[in-house]
C-alpha cells in the first residue's frame, strides 16, 4: 500500500474507527490509542484488499478485537479513568444527539446499534465484523432498541 493511499484511508475511516472504539471503551483516550494501534496494524499489513468497503470492514474488525482485548485486560478492569470528558467525540450530524444515551447501554448492545444506525452496516456485515452469528446480532439489536426506548422515555422523549 502506498503512503498516499494509507493517508487517504486514514482520512476516510479515522472517525468510524474512533467511534467504534468509543462505543466499547467510553473513554476518548483509550479510543484514540486503539485508533492509532489499528492504523499501525494496517500500515504493516502485507495482504491486499478487494475494495474500500473491505478495508473499512477489516479496520472495524480489528478495532472490535482490540477493544475486546483491552476491556478484558487486568489493567483496564482495575483502573479508573482520570477524565470522563466527552467533549472530544467527533460530531457528525443530529443523530449524534442520541449517542450519549446509546453510551449508557452495555458494550455489546451499543456496538451493534452504533454499527447498524451510524455506520449503516447490515446485520450480515455486523455479524462478520464482530464474529457472531446473524441471530446474535439481531437479538442484540432488538434488546438494544428496547433498552434505548426505555432510556428515551426515562429522559422525557415521550413522542415515541
Amino acid at each position: 500500500m502506498t503512503e498516499e493511499k494509507f493517508c487517504e484511508i486514514i482520512g476516510l475511516y479515522r472517525e468510524s474507527v474512533f467511534r467504534t472504539a468509543y462505543c466499547y471503551t467510553k473513554n476518548s483516550s483509550d479510543s484514540e490509542d486503539i485508533t492509532q494501534d489499528v492504523f499501525l496494524k494496517l500500515y504493516t499489513y502485507t495482504g491486499t484488499f478487494g475494495s474500500d468497503e473491505h478495508i473499512k470492514a477489516w479496520l472495524l474488525r480489528c478495532t472490535v478485537n482490540r477493544c475486546k482485548n483491552l476491556v478484558k485486560s487486568y489493567w483496564y478492569r482495575f483502573s479508573q479513568a482520570i477524565d470522563e470528558n466527552t467533549e472530544n467525540i467527533p460530531q457528525q450530524d443530529r443523530r449524534d444527539s442520541i449517542l450519549p444515551l446509546i453510551m449508557k447501554l452495555k458494550p455489546k448492545l451499543r456496538t451493534v446499534l452504533y454499527m447498524y444506525y451510524f455506520e449503516e452496516y447490515t446485520v450480515k456485515e455486523i455479524a462478520e465484523i464482530i464474529g457472531e452469528s446473524r441471530t446474535v446480532v439481531t437479538t442484540r439489536l432488538s434488546r438494544g432498541r428496547k433498552k434505548l426506548k426505555e432510556l428515551l422515555i426515562k429522559e422525557g422523549y415521550d413522542e415515541l
